[in-house]
């Protein structure tokens, strides 16, 4: 017990998760003058290029992999990095740069519904209970006046739980993929089949290619920080770090993402919104200790086969 806390790095996830937090910071601003394709364009550019020693040796891993593994890194790059990542950012033109963040931990949610029916994980009447207040703290924070809506607040609800559904199906096809594939490549994999989505999704768009030298150091802080090195550290934490103890590390993202939005950004949410976030936050985070502490979470895993068993 002594040693596998002197190697715990909970504060790791809890640094990663923070530096997700401020990528409003960027994205905000930049949303101001880009369209979202284009500025997620322009940051897959970035982090591909740092990634792309490792991108030959994942593609070969992938030819061998089989074709379920190649469909599900073709869900995960175009849709959960490319597709997600424009719908997130796209969010930030329609509402405040709080909601789409706090919005984001519902993808715990959907990752188990999905898991369900695409791994095989069975519902128990109980996660019901995490479920339907996780949704309903969703509903009040996303809309002020929860019983009058308006089509933009709705457009930028969507838009974030949208992302948020694509992050989850990342999470749980992802799962699948790594069970053949190693982590880098899986990482180097899902930038690098992105990066040419976010072109077609820009062209499609009809959103321009074209930007100015003073993004640059915005888009590059963006790609960078809460983008690359934050996976790099999350994952480097996640390592050594009980998924307990993970998952209040992680509550520090929408914790920065508030104090960013208050702070710095000059965002303003409703008494209703703080306690809707509040209710999302709880409600997942309950579901989470429930699963990693032997507690039922109302899901119930399904057998690990020989032939789904990882590699090596």
């Amino acid at each position: 017990m002594g040693e596998t806390r002197r190697g715990d790095r909970m504060w790791a996830v809890a640094l990663a998760a923070g530096l997700w937090g401020t990528s409003s910071l960027m994205r905000e601003p930049l949303s101001a003058d880009l369209p979202a394709p284009t500025i997620v364009f322009f940051e897959h550019v970035v982090i591909v290029a740092c990634l792309l020693p490792w991108l030959w040796p994942a593609l070969r891993a992938l030819a061998g992999a089989g074709p379920r593994v190649v469909v599900a890194m073709l869900v995960v790059g175009g849709g959960s990095s490319a597709l997600a990542t424009t719908l997130f950012t796209a969010a930030f033109t329609l509402g405040d740069p709080i909601t789409p963040q706090v919005l984001q931990k519902l993808q715990p949610v959907f990752a188990i519904v999905l898991a369900v029916a695409l791994l095989g994980e069975r519902l128990t009447p109980r996660f019901a209970w995490y479920a339907i207040p996780a949704l309903a703290g969703a509903w009040i924070l996303a809309f002020p006046d929860p019983l009058s809506v308006s089509v933009r607040g709705a457009q930028a609800a969507a838009l974030a739980v949208g992302a948020a559904l694509l992050w989850a199906a990342g999470t749980v096809l992802g799962r699948f993929a790594g069970r053949h594939l190693s982590f880098l490549h899986v990482t180097a994999l899902r930038f690098g089949i992105a990066l040419p989505v976010t072109a077609g999704i820009t062209l499609v768009t009809g959103s321009s290619f074209a930007i100015e030298a003073g993004h640059l150091p915005m888009l590059f802080a963006l790609a960078l920080v809460p983008g690359l090195f934050a996976l790099a550290v999350y994952y480097w934490g996640l390592s050594r770090t009980a998924a307990s103890r993970a998952t209040l590390a992680e509550l520090s993202f929408p914790l920065v993402s508030a104090l960013v939005g208050v702070f710095l950004l000059d965002t303003r949410l409703t008494w209703g919104q703080w306690a809707g976030a509040a209710l999302v936050l709880t409600a997942v985070t309950a579901m989470a200790l429930g699963r990693s502490g032997g507690r039922s979470s109302g899901v119930v895993e399904a057998p690990v086969t020989g032939a789904s068993r990882p590699k090596g």
